[in-house]
C-alpha cells in the first residue's frame, strides 16, 4: 500500500548553538537521549509502543526522572526495562506499594523503573542506579482509540508537558515531586507536573524518531496529512524527518473514505461488538463496544451560548489571534433569538462593555459589540480558569432553551481536579460544554474530560490554518442534535454489568460525529437502542422515536478491553476529584490491576535482581523538557507564578553530599536544579498580586457580578493550622447542643464569622444558610456533621504515599 503524503511548509531547521547557560560535556549532559515512538495503526485503533534511552554522564549511579506527556485516551499495559543484556518485564501494583519496592530496590543498589500517572495525559518515569556511562532503555505499550469525526481518523501523540499555571498558596512540608513550583492548596501535587524547562537554543537533547504503520482495515485512505510535522513515507509506513525536537504534539489526519457499499452513504452505520474475556467460555463475561453515525439533523430551538476566552499570558502570539477569531466566528453564526455573552479571562474576568450583565440577544447590535470587546483583547496575567466557568454556568440557568458553554483556551492550568469537582456533571444540569484548545502542545487530558462532563466536543487547534475546520465543527455542535436521549436495552440473553457503561450516560449525538459507548457485558444477545429525533418543522422541539436492534459481532482483540478499562477508570478518577472516598479508591485500584490498565492509584514497577552498586542515593537528576515551539520565555513565566530555572547546572563533584529526594526529608522551601542540585526557590510574587505587583484592573470580576454555583463543593482545603479551631468549635458545639436558644443563637453568630475567617470551601454554603435561615438553630446538626467530616483523620493523598 502506497500512502500519499500531502505538501506542506518546511518546519525552521533546529538551532544548532547551544543556548546562554548550557553545559556541555564530551557524553552529553541530560540522561533521556532517545525517545522512539512506533504505532500500529489499524482502521481507528492504534497500538503503540514507546521507547525512552537514558545514559548516565556521570560517574556516580544516577537517578533519571523524566516527566512527559502521553495521549490522554490510551491505556498503558506494559512496560519493560533493559539494561546490560538484562530485561525485566514490569508488574502493575497498588501505587504506594509499587513506590515502597522501587525504593527499597534502590536502596539496596539494583536497578528499578517506576511509572506513575499524575494526569490523564502526564505521566512520571523515574530509573534508578544506572551506572556510569550505561544505557537504560524502558518500553511501554499503548492502546489507544482514534477519534474519527467529518470523514478523517485523528492520531496524536503529544510530546511535551507544557508550562502550567499554578493557583493557590504554597503548602508546607517536603514536595510530591522534582518539579519547579511548589504545591500549593489549590494544586496539592504541582511539583510532580512542573518539569524545569529548557531555554530556547539549548543543543538538541533528545533524538526523536517516530513511525507509524498504517492499515486502513477495508476502508479507502486518502491522503494523509501532518501540519506540523516533515514525513516521508514508503509503502505504508510514515517516518518523522530527522532533527524534530520534542516541542509539540505530533498529529497525523487520516481521511478514510467508506468502501462504495457502505451504508455510511444512506445515512447511518451501525454496529454492536462483542469481545469475551475467554473464547472457552461461552456466555460469560466481555467488553462490547456500540457505534453509530447518525444522518441528518433536526431544526435547531432558541439557544443560550455563553464564550469562555482565555487571554492569559501564556496565550500570548498567535493563540490570542486564534481565539478572538474562534469566539468571533461562533458570535457571527448566532441568530436574533439566541442570547449570548462573553466572558474574557486571566485573573479578572470582562465582559463587553454595552452588554447587560446577564445574556444579551443576540441582535446585530450586540453581536457588534462583543465582537469589538474580543479585537481588543491581549495575552495578559494568570490563568484563574475556575471563576469565569461557574459564573457562565450560573449564567445558563434557562433550561427551555438549548444552553451551551464554549471555553476557548491552551488549558495549561494545574488545578484541573479542582475544576472538575466544582464542575460535575450534576451542576452543569443539562449545559452543553465544548472545549476549544489551542496550542501546539494543549493540554488536552483536562480540556476532553471538561468536554466529557458537559457531552460537548473537544476541538484541539494547532495551529491556525486548523481553526476554520475546527470551528466548523463546532458550528456543527451548537446546533440540533441528530439523536437526544439514548437508551439501550439489552436482550434478555445479554446483560450489560451496572456502573461500567462509558460514557455512564450516552450523550447526543451529532451528524457526523460517531457515538461510541462500551461496557462490560455478560451472556449473549442483540442489543435495542432507542432515542429521540426532533419532529421535523417543530420549532416546540416535539420528538418522535428512533429505534434500532444491533446483532452483535464477536471477536478477540483484546485492545478493545484495554481502551474500554482506560476510559472507565478515567470517569472513576473524574468521579474521585468530584467526591474523595476510599470504596472509590478501591474501585479504581481493582479494576486497574484486574485489567492491567495504569491509573492513578497504580503504578508499574520494574526491578532487577542484580545488585549492581553499594546501595544509598544515587545522583537525582530531573530531565528538562522543551518549552513548546510558539512559546516565548515570558509565556512560560506567566503561566508559573514562581519563575522556573531556566539554565541548566553544572553536576556536583563526585562525593560530594547529594540533594535529598523528594520522598525523603527534602527541604520544603526548595525546588531542584535540572541537574539534581539543590537551590533556593526563587521569589515569587505574594498571593493575590501578579508579577509581584498588585493585580491590574482591581479585584476579580471588576464591574460584573459572581454568583458561584451550588451543589459542587470544593475539595476540602483549610489553612494548615485549621484542624484544631474546628475541633475546639466542634467541641464548644456539643456543649451548647442542650443551651436555651438565645445562647445557642448569640454563639452561632459569632461563630459564622470566625469559620468565614478560615475560608474553607466545603463550609461557605452551609454558612450562607446558617446566615439567611429564618430558624438557624435547625442547621445545628448539619454544622456539627460538616465540622466533623473536617477534623476526621484523613489518609494521606495516593501521591503522597
Amino acid at each position: 500500500m502506497n500512502v500519499q503524503i500531502m505538501p506542506m511548509d518546511s518546519p525552521p531547521p533546529p538551532v544548532p548553538e547551544a543556548g546562554f547557560g548550557a553545559l556541555s560535556t564530551a557524553e552529553g549532559n541530560l540522561p533521556l537521549d532517545t525517545v522512539d515512538v512506533h504505532a500500529a495503526i489499524t482502521g481507528l485503533a492504534a497500538r503503540v509502543e514507546v521507547t525512552q534511552g537514558f545514559r548516565n554522564p556521570f560517574q556516580t549511579p544516577l537517578e533519571a526522572t523524566y516527566v512527559f506527556p502521553l495521549p490522554d485516551r490510551a491505556a498503558v499495559t506494559a512496560l519493560r526495562m533493559e539494561a546490560d543484556g538484562r530485561v525485566v518485564d514490569a508488574e502493575l501494583k497498588e501505587r504506594a506499594a509499587a513506590r515502597e519496592e522501587y525504593d527499597q530496590a534502590i536502596a539496596s543498589g539494583r536497578r528499578a523503573a517506576i511509572a506513575e500517572e499524575d494526569r490523564p495525559d502526564v505521566f512520571t518515569m523515574r530509573v534508578g542506579n544506572i551506572l556510569p556511562g550505561e544505557r537504560v532503555t524502558v518500553r511501554l505499550t499503548l492502546n489507544q482509540p482514534l477519534p474519527y469525526e467529518d470523514g478523517a481518523a485523528t492520531f496524536r501523540f503529544p510530546l511535551v508537558v507544557a508550562p502550567r499555571y499554578i493557583p493557590g498558596a504554597p503548602l508546607g512540608g517536603p514536595p510530591a515531586g522534582t518539579g519547579v513550583h511548589p504545591d500549593t492548596e489549590a494544586v496539592p501535587d504541582a511539583s510532580r507536573v512542573t518539569p524545569p524547562v529548557l531555554l530556547p537554543g539549548f543543543p538538541d537533547p533528545v533524538a526523536l524518531s517516530i513511525t507509524a504503520d498504517l492499515d486502513p482495515a477495508g476502508l479507502l485512505l486518502g491522503p494523509v496529512a501532518s501540519s506540523l510535522h516533515t514525513l516521508t513515507g514508503e509503502g505504508g509506513t510514515l517516518r518523522l524527518v530527522p532533527g524534530e525536537r520534542l516541542d509539540r504534539d505530533f498529529i497525523l489526519r487520516l481521511p478514510y473514505a467508506p468502501p462504495p457499499s457502505s451504508p455510511l452513504e444512506t445515512g447511518l452505520v451501525e454496529s454492536l461488538v462483542l469481545v469475551p474475556d475467554s473464547a472457552e467460555e461461552a456466555g460469560g463475561e466481555g467488553t462490547f463496544t456500540l457505534t453509530l453515525v447518525p444522518g441528518e439533523a433536526g431544526p435547531a430551538r432558541p439557544k443560550d451560548v455563553v464564550l469562555v476566552i482565555d487571554r492569559s499570558g501564556s496565550m500570548e502570539g498567535w493563540k490570542m489571534v486564534a481565539a478572538r477569531r474562534a469566539a468571533a466566528r461562533i458570535i457571527d453564526s448566532l441568530r436574533a433569538h439566541d442570547r449570548f455573552t462573553v466572558l474574557s479571562f486571566d485573573h479578572v474576568v470582562d465582559q463587553p462593555a454595552g452588554l447587560p450583565p446577564g445574556l444579551a440577544e443576540a441582535g446585530d447590535r450586540n453581536r457588534f459589540r462583543a465582537v469589538e470587546h474580543l479585537a481588543a483583547l491581549s495575552a495578559r496575567g494568570g490563568t484563574e480558569m475556575l471563576a469565569p466557568l461557574t459564573r457562565a454556568v450560573a449564567l445558563l440557568d434557562a433550561p427551555d432553551r438549548d444552553r451551551v458553554l464554549v471555553l476557548v483556551t491552551d488549558g495549561q492550568v494545574g488545578n484541573e481536579d479542582q475544576i472538575l469537582a466544582a464542575l460535575p456533571p450534576a451542576a452543569l444540569n443539562g449545559i452543553r460544554v465544548h472545549t476549544v484548545g489551542i496550542d501546539q502542545a494543549v493540554n488536552a487530558g483536562f480540556l476532553g474530560r471538561l468536554s466529557a462532563y458537559g457531552q460537548g466536543r473537544c476541538e484541539l487547534v494547532e495551529s491556525e490554518d486548523r481553526l476554520d475546520t475546527a470551528m466548523e465543527h463546532i458550528h456543527h455542535r451548537i446546533a440540533a442534535p441528530a439523536l437526544t436521549r439514548v437508551t439501550l436495552h439489552p436482550s434478555p440473553g445479554l446483560t450489560l454489568l451496572p456502573d461500567t457503561l462509558t460514557p455512564a450516560r450516552p450523550p447526543s449525538v451529532f451528524p457526523g460525529v460517531p457515538l461510541v459507548v462500551s461496557g462490560r457485558y455478560r451472556g449473549h444477545g442483540p442489543l435495542t437502542v432507542t432515542a429521540d429525533t426532533s419532529a421535523s418543522g417543530d420549532p416546540a422541539g416535539a420528538t418522535a422515536e428512533w429505534r434500532r436492534t444491533l446483532t452483535p459481532y464477536v471477536t478477540g482483540n483484546l485492545a478493545a478491553t484495554a481502551i474500554w478499562a482506560r476510559a472507565h477508570l478515567r470517569d472513576l478518577e473524574d468521579a474521585y476529584a468530584v467526591r474523595p472516598s476510599d470504596e472509590l479508591e478501591q474501585r479504581l485500584v481493582t479494576t486497574s490491576l484486574k485489567h492491567g490498565v495504569l491509573c492513578r492509584f497504580t503504578a508499574f514497577v520494574a526491578v532487577d535482581s542484580r545488585i549492581v552498586t553499594s546501595g544509598g542515593t544515587p545522583h537525582q537528576v530531573t530531565q528538562p523538557v522543551e518549552l513548546p515551539r510558539g512559546w516565548q520565555p515570558e509565556s512560560a513565566s506567566a503561566a508559573l507564578p514562581v519563575s522556573a530555572p531556566m539554565m541548566a547546572a553544572p553536576a556536583p563533584p563526585a562525593g560530594s553530599p547529594r540533594p535529598a529526594s523528594p520522598r525523603r526529608a527534602a527541604p520544603a522551601r526548595a525546588s531542584r536544579s535540572r541537574l539534581g542540585g539543590a537551590m533556593p526557590a526563587p521569589a515569587g510574587p505574594a498571593p493575590g498580586t501578579f508579577g509581584g505587583a498588585p493585580a491590574p484592573g482591581g479585584p476579580p470580576f471588576s464591574g460584573t457580578s459572581y454568583t458561584p454555583i451550588s451543589g459542587g463543593p470544593l475539595p476540602p482545603s483549610p489553612a494548615p493550622d485549621a484542624d484544631p479551631l474546628l475541633e475546639l468549635e466542634m467541641s464548644r458545639l456539643g456543649e451548647l447542643t442542650d443551651a436555651p436558644s438565645e445562647e445557642r443563637l448569640r454563639h452561632l453568630s459569632d461563630l459564622i464569622t470566625r469559620l468565614e475567617s478560615l475560608s474553607i470551601p466545603t463550609l461557605s454554603s452551609l454558612l450562607e444558610e446558617l446566615k439567611s435561615s429564618p430558624d438557624p438553630l435547625v442547621l445545628w446538626p448539619r454544622l456539627i456533621e460538616a465540622l466533623t467530616t473536617l477534623t476526621r483523620p484523613r489518609k494521606r493523598p495516593f501521591w503522597k504515599r
